[in-house]
């Protein structure tokens, strides 16, 4: 990585998942910034733009379909990679994200955090 430090964006509301991705990324040189529903996630993505987001589907105030809709309106957010991590294997939300341009849809029992980060590593290339 670079001198200057990639900027993740975790947008998830189980607090030990989001402890532990920010444990795990913070110590592999990334700067994370964390948020606990989509609504915060947006704020979060606007005023920091990072450099990718992983975002949960099913949080409070707002879910994460309706937050990355609204992050691709935008002329920055459009572009910015997102991986969508969730407990959820509907086909249909699979879908929606898609439709989306997510770069990946991950369910978050099949991946360990060691796989994560070498996925975000290789999506930030």
């Amino acid at each position: 990585m670079s001198e200057n430090k990639n900027i993740l964006l975790v947008i998830e509301d189980e607090e030990s998942l989001s402890k532990a991705i920010h444990e795990k990324f913070s110590r592999e040189g990334f700067q994370v910034i964390l948020a606990k529903n989509g609504e915060d996630g947006l704020i979060q993505a606007f005023e920091n733009h990072p450099d990718l987001i992983l975002l949960d589907i099913v949080m409070p105030k707002m879910d994460g379909i309706s937050m990355l809709r609204k992050l691709r309106d935008d002329e920055w957010g459009k572009n910015v990679p997102v991986i969508i991590l969730s407990n959820l294997s509907d086909a249909e939300m699979t879908a929606e994200a898609v439709k989306e341009k997510v770069s990946d849809y991950l369910i978050k029992s099949d991946w360990k955090l060691e796989d994560l980060l070498e996925r975000i590593k290789d999506r930030l290339k």
